[in-house]
């Protein structure tokens, strides 16, 4: 049987002594488009620094391709093929967007090599070149932090809350980019609080609260369960 890109065991943690996540489990395989649902405080943005190694798990394992993550570093993990984009995007605000993409090379490819992959899969952003990426509009911003992400060849990547103050029209565009990803072979884990921003493209669902996963499945199998399960009005998905 194929290893899951990324696999979360038994996983339980929290912040202090304080407990977030209750024995979570977790699997992202090749082609993965994972939505990670449920209202804030339910433990999401805990389970994705996990995932990057933010934090340590109190007990459980982090496996990626297999292999046991214990006592990787975020940077190592990284090289082990995890990307996260985070909320607010990761970027460098204060350069331009060529000098964002120079900025990359760190990761070891040639800034040719970049170039032609971002400006193919972002085009638009070829017309800002020399604009200072903090005056990108909200949706150029995401587009360079995933072209970032991108820039290392990633096996799972990791989204956060990708629709966050993003026109429809926008947040639609840059999941469209998310499935052609995972269509490569990539495995997605999306955590976000508005589900019908990413069910259109989804895979797998699963419903996150109070620590643990209380439903798991299709999305034409979880839809019917969000309102009732944790959001409690159907404007809010």
């Amino acid at each position: 049987m194929v290893n899951p890109l990324l696999e979360l065991q038994n996983i339980s943690t929290g912040y202090g002594t304080i407990p977030v996540l209750h024995g979570v489990d977790l699997s992202i395989y090749e082609g993965d488009i994972y939505a990670l649902l449920g209202p804030n405080g339910g433990g999401k943005s805990t389970m994705l620094k996990v995932c990057s190694r933010q934090i340590e798990p109190w007990s459980g394992s982090l496996k990626v391709a297999g292999r046991s993550m214990e006592g990787v570093t975020p940077e190592d993990l990284a090289k082990a093929g995890v990307c996260t984009i985070p909320e607010g995007k990761g970027i460098f605000p204060n350069l331009s967007v060529d000098e964002n993409l120079i900025m990359m090379t760190h990761s070891g490819q040639e800034l040719s090599e970049i170039e032609s992959v971002v400006f193919e899969r972002f085009p638009q952003l070829s017309n800002k070149r020399k604009q200072l990426a903090g005056t990108l509009s909200g949706g150029e911003q995401q587009m360079l932090s995933m072209a970032r992400a991108l820039s290392t060849n990633p096996k799972v990547l990791l989204l956060d809350e990708l629709s966050m103050g993003l026109a429809p029209i926008i947040v639609k565009d840059l999941y469209t980019i998310v499935a052609q990803l995972a269509e490569e072979g990539i495995g997605v884990l999306v955590v976000e609080q508005f589900a019908r921003t990413v069910l259109g493209v989804a895979t797998r669902a699963g419903i996150l609260i109070n620590g643990k996963i209380i439903s798991e499945g299709s999305p034409d199998e979880l839809e019917d369960q969000l309102s009732d399960a944790y959001l409690g009005t159907k404007g809010n998905i």
